[in-house]
């Protein structure tokens, strides 16, 4: 049942669906997106912020992605080249959140006893598992952008740029490791930078307590005493009672007034401000005497946990005291703080003020430790109930008689954006960019750059540049770019590494050379033959044992220790000849199978012509395996065990390899680490010619277990470094932020600075970015890291202009979610009504400008209708009409703009206006404002100038029917290359019908429309015109007037309209006026005549019979060519003698007849006339 409701909610693909499919089947064919980067000269710089691909795109992705996809097209017609890349952010949290629900495992320790190869494995694997549904998407939406050369954020290069930007900014004095009060998520094991943590805040509720803090007899003594005996306690409040056993000190501001009250038989010390707010939870309360802040600072009181009063902590001897602190308010709590240094920025602070020692009696994982024997094991802030541990702890200090009071508090708390974890404030080492170092630079720099809105870049962004923080840029997780940072064993000296050449230097080395060599000419070579086989056969050639020779004498000279050869013949009769020639016995040589031939497989013996023909395309050689054989990923990965064997069995030799020419190939591949595309890059003809030798210029590198380099964990930790002196070194643990990594997509998607073609600040290539487009969260994310790491690296903001989407919420103003199904499917909407109309209405919505929009089926039913179909509606009508005419459109410009009618002038005027709107709009970066002036447009053409027109169009006067023809052409020709960046399916449709014999490909090879100078005279008096008309139909409407109903006269009292005839006559047809004047002297705007004389009430019963006729054609499903013929009864024979050419030539008749016609396609009556409808004959 579930089944067949679930089928019933997927629409049949609309035409308008298919047809847009159609369009961009045309596209993916003539390639129309690759000839659209060809194009232009002058460049125009766009960046693409790179999704994750752990889901599937919604609206929260097609909002941006279509703005990113409106500029560049509109840049692209204005004659700019612009390179539209895709990228895909690979690392971070939410992959490895994703990763361990899906393995069934949780938390740091888990991941680690799993293995952590295993684990970024599974990374790797399924962080690009929607990819091919992006894929077929994207395009989808219109999206015009490269998603085959796309760049990723855990690849190499990339990475290695990232090394390069984190090593720029060491040197410039920006980074470095500190200690910090950092919230941390204790499931995922890591902290959070302050974007991280902006956007996890919930309002939940907690339980707050007021904890006694007992002074010690001493501290009483030197106050003097208490007169009746009883303890003395300093009251402080807390929100997060779990951290109350690392508590260390207490806080008091020295220049505060504090009061001592009697309660019972004991006394207690809080802010003179605070006492009337706590009044009531005093037991008889009575302030006995006042004591300043400063008298308290010194004093001493016991913990109210003991767990660590006797250990051996650092700085012992400064703890549980109380100290003198500024940031303590005398009008918050008690005006007494608990200071808890491992949990809190200020007490943090205030511990390196004072050297008081740290208490981590929560661990990482977010639990107390053993050494807490009444918690071990807890969790301090419990995701199923964060209250939990807070409760037990109050019940503690109950039952120790410590606890004043409890109270409930609603406040926000964060927790992980990921896991939804309450995050813990810890202190923890983490490694910083020194933001407070730039800051100034920041907001200068922001000041330049153009946001729409601005409010966004004035306010919230550039508030949050005034108070930045240094940024946290470590994580202690498993899956991201590994920060480059090696140290010695007593952590003194630090080596940071910031390219792939660098590290190399630093490597752990055997001393050894190897040399590998290709065989010589063997008889396989000769005949083409494969002998894949290493029984059987194919010895050298007469040619190839005289290549070997010759090579011999020049390998003299490389004092060769060793000769290792494959085992096929050829190959080992390369290794005999050469030992023989550089003077080492032929016992010596050493044979292994792992250097030996590609295994061919079925194809031994085959040509190797048929070989390669399996291998289609070449490129299917890395991974497609003949029967029995390998390709050369398998032959890869066993030269490369073979040579890392090597490279640890020997030390300072000299090595000679004789082998064959894809096993030299993969050496080359698995040295250098070459990515699957590389592998083919680096490819010539021959890898080795025969008898051709080179030195292999190894050195062991972080590889997957295919060879290809890669720095993820383990890898990078696998490959032992060196110093200078050569002591070991050790890579810290830690990972970048994956807002770092983003923040580095300018740079990275090049790998610059190792590759500068497309990528070079100092010649303006590629930085900074024209224009760049995200969600409004990302005014703390990528915007923020793009910002900082850009002016720190180049001294200048790395994008100009920035359009900041707003939310894009379900109908009801909620939030989209997939729990509450409270938004219809993306595919849903686009097999409905078409990707144009969904990117219209997002396009013409606030949430262009920030601003949050309620999502609208019926929003985008009426773009669809008002502005997209009556588009198509234009078109249809002159596809109808129109003669189709071969023209250039040189010719189909002059004609246009040379009509003198006043209805062709105005719309080519009209269209002007628009079209200058519209550029003005998106070069401006506000594309509602474009979309409105292209909808009001739309509006103008369909109801104003084609309904206007339609007379023309199918008049007798060929003349005029051409000129109108050619005008309306002209203008949907014109018109479709504005809406081209908006509704690029329509625009494409529309201009490949009305495209002229010279015109482009498609709409989207064309540029932008020339706009000169434009009659605005005739937009006035037209306007005019149109106000006329609108207070006409108002007259007649309060004189209960239908406007089927002829009129005699009206007169205009306007001096714009005066002399204009065409103007009038067009007024009179449209308000159904006989008559149409201006007299200016008239003190009425508009005078009208309301008499229905007989003769004109005749008429208006005509005009009656020709829309009902209408009306009966399209009930009737007819088209507007159909001839019909019609029957009338019951009408005077007078009507149908003085009307009968207007009506026939109204309806398309041929012929009207006063009887009922027979077998009528539909039969009315409206006033008592009875009318039928026929097909002509």
């Amino acid at each position: 049942m579930k089944e067949q409701e679930d089928k019933e909610k997927i629409p049949t693909k609309t035409p308008r669906a298919l047809r847009e499919e159609e369009i961009l089947h045309f596209w993916e064919k003539n390639k129309i997106f690759e000839k659209s980067e060809a194009k232009g000269k002058g460049n125009f710089v766009f960046y693409d912020g790179p999704p994750f691909a752990t889901g599937l795109p919604h609206y929260g992705h097609i909002l941006p992605g279509t703005i990113k996809d409106v500029i560049p097209r509109y840049w692209s017609m204005k004659g700019k080249k612009l390179r539209r890349r895709w990228g895909w952010d690979c690392h971070g949290l939410p992959m490895e959140n994703e990763i361990e629900k899906e393995l069934g495992i949780s938390g740091k320790k888990a991941i680690e006893e799993y293995g952590v190869e295993k684990f970024n494995a599974e990374a790797r694997k399924r962080v690009l598992r929607y990819a091919d549904d992006w894929k077929k998407i994207i395009p989808r939406m219109g999206r015009f952008i490269d998603m085959e050369d796309d760049y990723r954020t855990m690849d190499a290069s990339y990475t290695e740029s990232v090394w390069w930007a984190f090593k720029t900014l060491d040197e410039k004095g920006l980074i470095y490791k500190g200690f910090k009060a950092m919230q941390m998520c204790p499931r995922c094991g890591t902290t959070l930078s302050n974007f991280e943590v902006s956007q996890g805040y919930k309002d939940i509720v907690d339980l707050s307590a007021y904890a006694m803090f007992k002074l010690e007899e001493g501290s009483v003594k030197e106050e003097g005493g208490n007169k009746k005996g009883g303890d003395t306690f300093l009251l402080a409040w807390t929100t997060t009672p779990w951290t109350l056993p690392g508590n260390v000190a207490l806080a008091v501001n020295p220049k505060s007034e504090y009061v001592k009250v009697k309660s019972g038989e004991s006394f207690y010390i809080l802010a003179e401000g605070r006492f009337e707010a706590l009044k009531e939870k005093f037991e008889n309360p009575e302030v006995i005497e006042k004591v300043s802040g400063e008298k308290l600072v010194g004093k001493s009181y016991i913990p109210p946990f003991k767990y660590f009063q006797n250990s051996e902590m650092e700085h012992q001897e400064n703890a549980w005291k109380v100290y003198g602190a500024d940031f303590v308010s005398g009008n918050d709590g008690t005006g007494v703080v608990h200071i808890a240094p491992a949990f809190g920025e200020d007490d943090l602070n205030l511990s390196k003020t004072h050297s008081l020692p740290i208490i981590f009696h929560v661990d990482a994982a977010g639990k107390f430790i053993e050494a807490v024997k009444d918690f071990a094991g807890v969790s301090a802030k419990p995701k199923e109930n964060p209250q939990e541990t807070d409760i037990e702890i109050i019940k503690y200090l109950a039952g120790k008689g410590i606890l004043f009071a409890k109270e409930k508090i609603t406040h926000s708390y964060p927790h992980c954006w990921r896991c939804e974890t309450p995050l813990l404030n810890y202190a923890s080492s983490s490694w910083f960019v020194k933001v407070t170092a730039i800051k100034e630079s920041l907001v200068e720099e922001n000041n330049k750059i153009h946001w729409v809105p601005e409010s966004i870049g004035k306010y919230r962004f550039g508030n949050w540049l005034a108070e930045a923080r240094d940024w946290a840029i470590s994580r202690s997780r498993f899956w991201g770019a590994p920060l480059p940072v090696w140290e010695n064993a007593d952590g003194k000296k630090r080596v940071v590494i910031g390219s792939l050449e660098t590290f190399r230097k630093y490597v752990k080395k055997s001393g050894n050379k190897y040399l590998v060599i290709r065989h010589g000419q063997g008889e396989n070579n000769a005949t083409g033959i494969i002998h894949g086989k290493s029984n059987s056969g194919s010895f050298l050639t007469e040619l190839g044992r005289k290549q070997v020779r010759d090579i011999g004498h020049k390998l003299k000279g490389e004092k060769i220790d060793l000769i290792i050869s494959s085992p096929f013949e050829r190959a080992k009769q390369t290794a005999e000849i050469l030992a023989e020639e550089i003077g080492i016995s032929k016992d010596a040589v050493l044979y292994d199978e792992r250097i030996e031939e590609i295994h061919t497989g079925e194809f031994d013996g085959k040509t190797n012509d048929e070989y390669h023909a399996f291998f289609s395309p070449y490129t299917k050689l890395l991974t497609k395996r003949p029967k029995n054989g390998e390709n050369l990923l398998d032959v890869r990965r066993r030269a490369m065990e073979f040579l890392y064997e090597l490279e640890t069995k020997y030390q300072n030799k000299t090595i000679l390899l004789s082998s064959h020419e894809y096993v030299a190939w993969m050496l080359w591949a698995g040295t250098f680490g070459w990515s699957e595309s590389q592998i083919f890059e680096n490819k010539k003809e021959d890898f080795l010619r025969n008898a051709e030798y080179k030195e292999l210029p190894f050195v062991p590198l972080p590889h997957n277990r295919d060879f290809e380099l890669d720095y993820h964990r383990p890898f990078i930790d696998e490959i032992e470094l060196l110093d200078e002196e050569g002591n070991s070194l050790k890579r810290v643990s830690e990972v970048f932020d994956c807002w770092f990594e983003s923040g580095s997509m300018p740079y990275g998607q090049w790998h610059f600075p190792f590759d500068t073609k497309n990528f070079n600040p100092d010649k303006e290539r590629g930085y900074p970015a024209d224009f760049i487009a995200e969600g409004l969260d990302q005014t703390r994310g990528w915007f923020y890291s793009l910002l900082v790491l850009g002016v720190a690296l180049f001294g200048k903001a790395p994008f100009k202009n920035v359009v900041v989407n707003g939310l894009i919420l379900a109908e009801d103003g909620q939030k989209m979610s997939k729990r509450l199904k409270n938004y219809p499917d993306l595919s849903f909407i686009v097999d409905r009504y078409g990707a144009d109309p969904l990117r219209l209405f997002l396009m013409q919505s606030g949430a262009v400008h920030g601003e949050d929009v309620s999502f609208s089926e019926r929003g985008i039913d009426e773009v669809n209708k008002k502005v997209i179909g009556r588009l198509l509606n234009c078109l249809s009508f002159l596809e109808m009409y129109g003669s189709k005419e071969e023209i250039s459109f040189k010719d189909l410009k002059k004609y246009a703009l040379k009509s003198e009618n006043a209805l062709d002038r105005w719309v080519v005027a009209r269209f002007c206006e628009a079209g200058e709107k519209i550029s003005s709009s998106v070069e401006s970066y506000e594309l509602d404002r474009a979309t409105r002036s292209l909808g009001d447009f739309v509006d103008d053409l369909s109801t104003w100038y084609v309904r206007r027109s339609r007379e023309r169009l199918k008049s007798e006067d060929k003349e005029e029917a051409r000129t109108t023809e050619r005008v309306l052409r002209f203008i949907l020709l014109e018109f479709s290359k504005c809406v081209a960046p908006f509704i690029p399916f329509t625009a494409e449709q529309v201009y490949l019908h009305a495209k002229t014999s010279d015109s482009s490909e498609s709409v989207h090879l064309e540029d932008w429309p020339h706009i000169g100078p434009f009659d605005t005279d005739i937009l006035s008096k037209m306007e005019e015109a149109r106000k006329a008309v609108s207070g006409t139909l108002l007259k007649r409407a309060e004189a209960g007037i239908k406007i089927r109903q002829p009129l005699r006269k009206l007169t205009l009292s306007s001096k714009t309209l005066e002399g204009e005839e065409e103007l009038l006559s067009i007024i009179g047809d449209e308000v159904n006026v006989k008559e149409v004047v201006v007299d200016t002297r008239s003190e009425a705007l508009i005078l009208l005549d309301t008499v229905v004389t007989e003769e004109l009430a005749l008429e208006g019963k005509a005009r009656d019979i020709i829309r009902t006729l209408q009306e009966m054609r399209k009930k009737a499903g007819l088209s507007l060519k159909d001839k019909i013929v019609v029957g009338v009864e019951g009408v005077s024979s007078e009507i149908l003698t003085r009307f009968e050419k207007i009506i026939l030539s109204s309806v398309n008749a041929s012929l009207i007849s006063s009887q009922k016609i027979s077998n009528p396609l539909l039969t009315e009556e409206v006033d008592e006339i009875k009318l039928s409808i026929a097909k002509a004959p």
